[in-house]
């Protein structure tokens, strides 16, 4: 019982950050009806940068998270107005492609900078582990949840009550009755790659402390793929809920299952999961049925 409740709680904690990264990919789609296959790279940027300013250039944690976050919104920027503006009214395919070749881009830029090494992130928390009657959290994953529970709060506030929130909402709704009733739809398709980037960034960060920093730390986000994928592409909750479904999945089948298998079933299990959630409910647990005539 005791391994069962540390294998959830720990599972809890990284599915916290799951739902982090996850709210990358949905804050995207939601207003662009984009998947950006790229939301990985983002997150490795993120951590990258964050390893400069705090190893490199000696700041704090602190302004090194606001200076990643302003890069961060940047990046997302720059791609939005640089290469996916131009991809407006093309194949859905095309648009895809686009972004999967972009995630392949800036791996390859990661390289060039940073190189192809391991790089070990420097203790941004309190290193004393968190003891929770028997059971023992590493402090990295603690506060990791932590953090990340504050970023997916704040972004779902946002999304839900600033005005900015309502107009991605109505422009995720319907775009041109947004752009009759004065919304500039072109600047909200800016600003949800800029927010998603800041989220996928900051997801990378806390992966980054946990586990270090390397050019194929993205390929997470296709482990992040089921977590939107299972809760709904369009729905925020959904990827909350998809990351703390996930985060179980894998701590669980890591703890019980991986010693009779050699390994991998961890890697596994959230995805035939997926499959079989897809089966009963095509869109995810919350995701918006659409009905397509021909």
């Amino acid at each position: 019982m005791d391994i069962f409740l540390q294998l959830l709680v720990s599972a809890f904690a990284v599915g916290g950050v799951y739902a982090l990264i996850a709210m990358g990919f949905v804050l995207i789609y939601k207003a662009t009806s984009i998947i950006n296959f790229a939301t990985g790279e983002f997150m490795m940027i993120g951590a990258f940068i964050f390893y400069t300013i705090v190893v490199s250039l000696g700041v704090s944690p602190i302004p090194a998270f606001l200076g990643v976050m302003a890069a961060a919104a940047l990046l997302g920027f720059l791609v939005e107005r640089l290469i996916l503006r131009h991809m407006l009214g093309q194949p859905t395919i095309s648009i895809v492609m686009v972004t999967i070749g972009l995630s392949s881009i800036l791996m390859g830029a990661a390289e060039m900078i940073w190189g192809a090494g391991f790089r070990s992130f420097p203790a941004i928390f309190p290193r004393a582990p968190i003891i929770i009657g028997d059971i023992v959290l590493r402090s990295n994953i603690f506060y990791g949840f932590i953090l990340s529970s504050v970023a997916v709060i704040v972004f779902a506030l946002l999304f839900k009550y600033a005005k900015v929130g309502v107009a991605m909402r109505a422009t995720a709704t319907d775009q041109t009755a947004s752009f009759s009733m004065g919304i500039n739809v072109k600047s909200i398709f800016t600003l949800s790659w800029a927010l998603g980037a800041i989220a996928a960034s900051l997801g990378g960060i806390i992966i980054g402390n946990i586990g270090g920093v390397h050019p194929t730390l993205g390929h997470i986000g296709l482990k992040i793929f089921p977590v939107v994928i299972l809760g709904g592409l369009d729905s925020i909750r959904g990827a909350v809920l998809g990351g703390f479904i996930v985060g179980i999945l894998e701590n669980l089948a890591g703890g019980y299952l991986d010693p009779y298998f050699h390994g991998g079933v961890k890697d596994v299990a959230p995805f035939v999961v997926l499959v079989l959630i897809l089966l009963f409910k095509p869109y995810g647990l919350f995701g918006k049925k659409e009905i397509e005539r021909l």
